[in-house]
């Protein structure tokens, strides 16, 4: 699949890191370094515009390394980059450790995965069919 995408960073473009990789690392695009305090969010700037096709979004998800490290991770998780949108992809980061993080120019921040998905169109009913798990909600199917 090819998608247009206009790069105003100083990096190059998001790509896989493995033949199988599901996610491309998207990188800061910042004049100055950032700190993110304990419990603070920031929206770290990409540089990167793209032009996904009808029916595809990209999925910006939290890097597991700096989740695991550092306690960073994209606050509306996983963010939505909708086939419409134009605007520079922009990640939410979240600090939840008791430490300072500093973000800086270049630095892998989230990755982004491309998916396709469909659209609803909601059908009104009475009544919907009958399952094994019925109506049992949050924890229902591990308890006995």
């Amino acid at each position: 699949m090819e998608i247009k995408i206009i790069n105003q960073s100083n990096h190059a473009l998001p790509a896989y890191e493995t033949a199988h990789a599901a996610g491309m690392d998207l990188r800061a695009s910042l004049t100055e370094a950032i700190i993110i305090k304990p419990l603070q969010r920031s929206l770290i700037p990409t540089g990167l515009f793209i032009e996904l096709p009808v029916g595809y979004e990209a999925q910006i998800r939290p890097r597991s390394g700096l989740a695991y490290k550092h306690g960073i991770t994209v606050l509306n998780s996983p963010g939505t980059i909708d086939a419409d949108y134009r605007g520079e992809i922009k990640v939410l980061l979240v600090n939840l450790s008791d430490t300072e993080f500093k973000v800086s120019d270049g630095e892998r921040i989230a990755q982004m995965v491309v998916a396709k998905h469909e659209t609803v169109v909601w059908q009104l009913a009475d009544e919907l069919n009958a399952t094994d798990r019925g109506e049992g909600g949050y924890g229902h199917t591990g308890k006995k």
